[in-house]
């Protein structure tokens, strides 16, 4: 008996049922029969209706949590993530660490989009992103600590990405400013607080005067900026 169960408990994973149990959770999800944040019907339920067991199930949903599609919570069940901002995050990740992609890259990509981002913001943002933007370089003007300037930093230009109105790009750049942190971090050490500021106010400025063009190009010189100071810290 004691042998039956070790041998059971070394057997394989079967992915092919995991991947076969994380297609007809998606489906639930697109049919809309669990919705963004809300709960997953218990695992009793959820094993009957795909027709498996339920250790088969727990390792669907195990992956799925790893992903940051859903979270588990002990004694209650099983949560669909609200965002998928931390579903990108980890593929994301091991897009940069896998590829070896650079920071370099990282900033080519902000210079080609965020510009536009910024114009879009001009044309769309409403009363609550205006106020936002202003928080946030309220924020940074008080900041006491380099961790408060970056958040700083990262939620004024989160404010920008959700102006836009575009919902890929606020959830794709809120990422890859995140991945870019450790190089901010550096460069905020040895920058001034005064040079990004004002930069972020210009910008501002450019937004809540629905100048998209302005907006368009104090992005690109504030970003411009970045890369220059990056590349003179890292000689």
């Amino acid at each position: 008996m004691a042998n039956s169960v070790k041998a059971r408990l070394k057997e394989p994973v079967d992915t092919r049922v995991t991947a076969k149990l994380i297609e007809k959770i998606k489906r639930l999800i697109s049919t809309g029969a669990v919705a963004p944040g809300a709960k997953f019907p218990p695992e009793r339920e959820l094993a009957k209706e795909f027709g498996v067991n339920r250790a088969s199930l727990r390792q669907a949903l195990k992956v799925l949590e790893i992903m940051g599609v859903l979270t588990q919570r002990v004694g209650d069940g099983t949560y669909l993530s609200a965002s998928a901002e931390l579903i990108l995050k980890e593929p994301l990740d091991f897009l940069i660490l896998l590829d070896d992609l650079s920071h370099h890259e990282l900033m080519e990509t902000r210079m080609i989009v965020e510009p536009e981002l910024a114009a879009r913001a001009a044309e769309r943002a409403t009363t609550e992103d205006i106020v936002s933007m202003r928080r946030a370089i309220a924020a940074m003007e008080r900041c006491r600590t380099n961790q408060e300037r970056l958040e700083a930093d990262l939620a004024f230009h989160q404010c920008i990405f959700r102006a836009s109105g575009n919902r890929i790009c606020h959830l794709l750049f809120n990422v890859i400013h995140r991945s870019l942190l450790t190089s901010m971090s550096q460069l905020s050490t040895r920058v001034p607080l005064d040079r990004p500021l004002t930069f972020h106010k210009r910008i501002f400025a450019a937004i809540q005067q629905r100048n998209a063009e302005d907006a368009r190009r104090q992005m690109l010189e504030h970003i411009n900026d970045i890369k220059t100071l990056l590349a003179s810290t890292t000689k």
